[in-house]
């Protein structure tokens, strides 16, 4: 109705006119002659032009009102002639195609434009939100991470065809602008050593702790999209001890933006800290069964991890290189080198403190640069330093500066199948100046500064498609302390080898073979032990990828 008014006044003004000007041309017989009639001038038929003109333009106007109201409508979800509920506005990660009415006999389309329950095969949609991503999950180099344990893929989706989801994604709950992702990871061993103790032998928390079977990682990982500002990870760890009890540990639970301007990342929660290539990765993802010894030693059984926020940058270079930034606690047994009450409150031979935070001086601070390039269409190198500094806990003053550089090589062949083949050679190097207190009595009251350091270097081959060979050397030099016998404090080195079989993504079989040499100090004598381990692992879901 409002259309054909608009178009009666846009034509009856125009009609008009013509009217007038045709009405002398139409009569076949003079007009009669009335005395007095005056003429129209050709200035009178100009402005009546000019008026036309004028209502021409106040009808398009009217129009175009009119317009703008119909979609102001729509976006209030007053208007459609499918029936279903419209969205507002496009969602940030919705999906470009538009919502029609469906067709006679179709079904009714579920009322959601969002790709994360309706599948589209049209490019997604540009976000409405400014500097808001068009995904919850950018594509890898979409925002300055280094932390990719949360899902870099795009999340599985439903098909609007009813279609269940595919065993290679994810289990996803929910949808709309927030849903989450679940997997379980569960990694076990059965191990044989010459040492009876075996857990003074093995120095990470996750490794294998005694002779027999070892089911130390039982990892139940959530992660998706919180919504269009922020995403979300949770991974929490069911352990076995050695009298079959179970422990549970909040391992990782933070979020983190994924829609800052200017390459700019923040997370905040409870997160292992960006130290070194394997500080931040899980232990489904080494590539060996144990943990380095210098990782174990210096950033703990637990790695360097706690509660606190972190920032990082990405620089606008041609090639990738990444500034971060962290602050933690730094306290309890995932502080290890820091505000670590040890085991009776002893660290080190020493009585630690356990006190609570004092200012900013009693947070670990770690800073990370790391730069990454191609030297060819085949060949990939990483290189980064890092740092972590804070207080420790056997001295009302006593410091704590770990120093730490890595390097990894990756070679993978321009016809690889699956990845392979591929060899890859990651390094890392530690040194740690850790400021002990006085002793546990008054046999040794002086402090001492020991000045630590240590190192691996791994090569792994994978030289036929889910089959990796891989080698490993450790060594760690413990500066010999005049006053205590700690186990911790005995210099040490190790030869691993091993054996890894992929059945597919999803699972995994290794054996490996260690012998580690710990040598004489003052108080302890040498010792030589030999290791065999066969691991194994399955994931239910898609496990979220980790870092490069």
């Amino acid at each position: 109705m409002k259309k054909m008014i608009l178009f009666a006044l846009a034509v009856l003004p125009v009609a008009t006119v013509s009217a007038q000007e045709a009405a002398p041309a139409a009569s076949s017989s003079p007009a009669p002659t009335v005395s007095n009639a005056t003429p129209a001038t050709a200035a009178d038929v100009e402005a009546l032009r000019g008026q036309v003109q004028s209502l021409v333009e106040t009808v398009k106007a009217l129009q175009q009102q009119v317009k703008d109201q119909q979609a102001a409508l729509e976006k209030a979800n007053l208007t459609g002639e499918s029936g279903l509920p419209q969205n507002p506005e496009p969602s940030p990660i919705a999906g470009a195609e538009e919502s029609a009415a469906p067709a006679g006999n179709a079904p009714p389309r579920f009322p959601t434009e969002d790709t994360s329950v309706v599948s589209s095969t049209t490019a997604p949609a540009a976000s409405s939100v400014p500097g808001v991503s068009a995904s919850p999950f950018p594509a890898s180099g979409g925002f300055p991470t280094t932390d990719t344990s949360v899902v870099t893929s795009t999340p599985e989706t439903i098909s609007s065809t009813g279609a269940g989801t595919s065993l290679t994604q994810p289990i996803t709950i929910g949808g709309g602008r927030n849903y989450m992702n679940i997997s379980l990871d569960g990694l076990f061993a059965l191990a044989y050593s010459s040492a009876r103790d075996l857990d003074h032998i093995e120095v990470g928390d996750h490794d294998p702790q005694q002779r027999g079977f070892n089911a130390r990682n039982v990892e139940l990982a959530f992660d998706g999209a919180v919504d269009p500002y922020f995403e979300g990870f949770a991974n929490i760890v069911f352990k076995l001890d050695n009298d079959n009890q179970t422990e549970v540990e909040v391992e990782e639970a933070f979020m983190q933006t994924t829609s800052l301007p200017f390459n700019l990342q923040l997370k905040a929660g409870q997160f292992f800290a960006a130290f070194g290539r394997l500080n931040p990765t899980h232990p489904h993802t080494w590539e060996f069964v144990d943990t380095p010894l210098v990782n174990g030693l210096f950033l703990g059984p637990d790695g360097l991890r706690g509660v606190g926020a972190q920032g990082s940058w990405t620089l606008p270079l041609p090639w990738y290189s990444q500034l971060i930034f962290a602050s933690q606690n730094g306290r309890g047994s995932t502080g290890f080198s820091f505000r670590n009450p040890g085991d009776d409150r002893m660290f080190f031979d020493r009585i630690t403190t356990d006190r609570e935070a004092r200012g900013l001086q009693d947070f670990v601070w770690i800073p990370r640069f790391e730069n990454s390039f191609n030297l060819s269409d085949t060949q990939t190198v990483l290189a980064g330093v890092s740092g972590a500094f804070g207080s420790n806990e056997t001295g009302a003053n006593s410091r704590t500066q770990i120093y730490g550089a890595d390097f990894l090589y990756k070679w993978k062949s321009s016809h690889a199948e699956g990845g392979f083949p591929f060899v890859k050679w990651q390094t890392e190097f530690m040194y740690r100046r850790f400021q002990a207190g006085h002793g546990a009595d008054d046999s040794f009251p002086v402090a001492e500064t020991f000045h630590d350091w240590g190192l691996y270097s791994q090569v792994t081959w994978g030289f036929k498609k889910g089959w990796v060979a891989g080698i490993r050397g450790d060594y760690v030099h413990m500066q010999d302390s005049m006053f205590t016998d700690d186990l911790d404090r005995q210099s040490r080195w190790r030869l691993s080898a091993n054996l890894t079989w992929y059945p597919t993504e999803f699972s995994k079989i290794r054996l490996q073979y260690n012998q580690d040499f710990l040598e004489e100090n003052f108080f302890l004598s040498a010792r030589e032990v030999e290791s065999i381990f066969l691991q194994w692992e399955f994931i239910l879901g898609a496990h979220g990828a980790h870092k490069f």
